[in-house]
């Protein structure tokens, strides 16, 4: 039984500098350009038997636009990050530089009172692990936002949680997962994943 989930980076909501912590602003014009620009490669990947997504309405936005009408999984949310939530990075490091300091060097570190980094990925990688198969496997599809599809990664590939801040996830960009709970393998095709 070989699973085969194919992760969809949600579409933009903010220039990359304006992006938030916990953001759940809509797609923005250019993310919603992007989305017609890529539908061509994303929307096969509607054919998988289980298609998700993030509870965010960029995420929502991104897959109904694509056609996969996602089931949204709480478990798909983006970190917990406690009183930083709204702030950008640049803002929470005026406000607490020791704070985000131990934030990204500690992965077991949560000074905003939210969840730490190892518990963000641990959440993500246990949805992973525990998704449905058939005896011939099954093909998913999930859209979610950018930090999860990186911690999802770092869990499927038992990196180390430093990991997460050296993978660089661009918007509408796709990485297949297959295997199953507690050995996966990463794909990569070069072009987004087809079903």
């Amino acid at each position: 039984m070989q699973l085969r989930v194919t992760l969809v980076a949600a579409a933009r909501s903010s220039p990359l500098l304006a992006e938030r912590f916990e953001d759940d602003r809509p797609l923005d014009q250019e993310g919603w350009d992007e989305v017609q620009r890529v539908a061509h490669m994303l929307v096969p990947l509607a054919a998988a038997e289980l298609r998700y997504c993030s509870p965010t309405r960029r995420s929502r936005a991104t897959g109904d636009a694509l056609g996969y009408a996602p089931l949204v999984q709480p478990a798909l949310r983006d970190c917990d990050m406690g009183r930083w939530r709204g702030f950008t990075l640049g803002e929470a490091m005026a406000r607490e530089p020791e704070a985000v300091d131990a934030w990204l060097t500690d992965p077991r570190s949560a000074p905003h009172g939210g969840e730490s980094l190892l518990e963000f990925i641990q959440r993500v990688g246990g949805w992973l692990d525990t998704r449905p198969a058939d005896d011939d496997g099954g093909k998913i599809v999930a859209v979610a936002e950018p930090a999860v599809v990186r911690a999802a990664l770092v869990y499927a590939l038992m990196a180390p949680p430093s990991t997460y801040w050296n993978i660089d996830v661009r918007p509408l960009s796709t990485a297949t997962l297959t295997g199953r709970a507690g050995r996966w393998n990463l794909r990569f095709d070069g072009q987004p994943a087809r079903v």
